[in-house]
């Protein structure tokens, strides 16, 4: 049952620096938005953050929705200069447009719905 739970999720968990750097090149050629929770699963506040991170990807799947544990992958939090968690960090053409720091699930709804309209139409003409 979790398999199938996991096989449905449209977030992608980032397991190391290298699939950091993956990620990001790969959205940036296809020009393709960037959404990242940056979570400790020692954090609470991030962990009761990942269903609603879990529902934005799936009502947004133009943007790439990625989690960054920062104990696990420590190089992408100091790039992202991290220092809190958990934080939110939207990303086009592989430049932070914006950061929201805390669990604050209207703010980031809010942030990521702002963030969509300003996608040109032709990235985000199946929104």
């Amino acid at each position: 049952m979790e398999s199938e739970a996991t096989n449905k999720s449209r977030v992608v968990m980032v397991e190391s620096g290298e699939s950091w750097d993956f990620y990001i090149s790969q959205a940036t050629a296809q020009t393709r938005p960037i959404a990242v929770h940056f979570t400790a699963s020692r954090c609470m506040p991030s962990v009761a953050m990942n269903p609603i991170f879990e529902d934005l990807a799936a009502a947004h799947p133009d943007i790439l929705f990625l989690t960054v544990d920062v104990d696990a992958v420590k190089e992408a939090a100091a790039k992202m200069e991290v220092k809190a968690m958990p934080t939110f960090v939207l990303m086009k053409d592989s430049a932070q447009v914006d950061k929201i720091v805390g669990a604050n699930p209207e703010e980031i709804r809010k942030r990521i719905d702002s963030f969509v309209q300003s996608i040109p139409a032709n990235i985000a003409q199946s929104l």
